[in-house]
C-alpha cells in the first residue's frame, strides 16, 4: 500500500512478499557495519522478522518503516526509510537504509523528507529523533541536511554501543 511518493519514489509499506529484498539490503556490508547484523539467512526467517517487527510496528503504531520503489526502474525496490518507535528513546525516530548502488543519490534525503512530513502531519508527532554511529559520517551528513541537531551521546541498548542521538522539532 503506497503512503507516498516522491519526483523519484514511490514509498510503501513493507509486506512479506518483501521478504527477499529484505534478506539483501540488510546483508549489504553498509547495513551491517552501521546499522548492525540482524542474521537473517533465508527468506523464511526474514518474514518472521518482519512480522515480529515492521509489519508490527504498523498495526502498533501506524507507523513503521517502507520500502523506497524508483519509478525509473520499474518500480524497483531499492531501500527501506520510515519512523520506529523504541522503548530506550522518549520520541519516534527516523531511519533509512538504500542498497549500494543507490546510496549517495540523494535518495535517502528525497524519502526522508517525505517521511518527516508524513510524522508531522499524518502521524502528529511534535518531534523525530535519530540514532548513528559516530563513524557514520554519511548518516550524520544526510540527518544535518534534514534539520535534525546533534543532542548528545548516548548508549541506549544492551550492547552498551555509544551512538549520536539526533533531534528535529517537526
Amino acid at each position: 500500500m503506497k503512503i507516498a511518493e516522491t519526483t523519484r519514489l514511490i514509498i510503501s509499506k513493507i509486506t512479506l512478499d518483501d521478504a527477499q529484498f529484505f534478506l539483501e539490503l540488510v546483508n549489504t556490508p553498509n547495513f551491517k557495519k552501521y546499522i548492525g547484523d540482524r542474521n537473517l539467512k533465508t527468506v523464511t526467517n526474514t518474514k518472521t522478522y518482519l512480522s515480529n517487527g515492521t509489519i508490527k510496528s504498523y498495526k502498533d503504531f501506524g507507523f513503521g518503516f517502507y520500502k523506497l520503489q524508483l519509478k525509473e526502474e520499474n518500480n524497483k525496490s531499492i531501500g527501506t526509510c520510515g519512523l520506529v518507535k523504541r522503548e530506550q528513546l522518549e520520541h519516534v525516530d527516523i531511519g533509512f537504509a538504500l542498497l549500494p548502488d543507490y546510496e549517495g543519490r540523494g535518495f535517502g534525503f528525497e524519502s526522508s523528507e517525505a517521511i518527516l512530513k508524513l510524522a508531522k502531519n499524518k502521524f502528529k508527532l511534535d518531534k523525530i529523533f535519530a540514532i548513528t554511529l559516530p563513524t557514520n559520517t554519511n548518516s550524520i551528513k544526510l540527518l544535518e541536511k534534514l534539520g535534525l541537531s546533534f543532542e548528545k551521546r548516548t548508549k541506549p541498548f544492551e550492547d552498551d554501543e555509544e551512538l549520536l542521538l539526533f533531534a528535529k522539532t517537526l
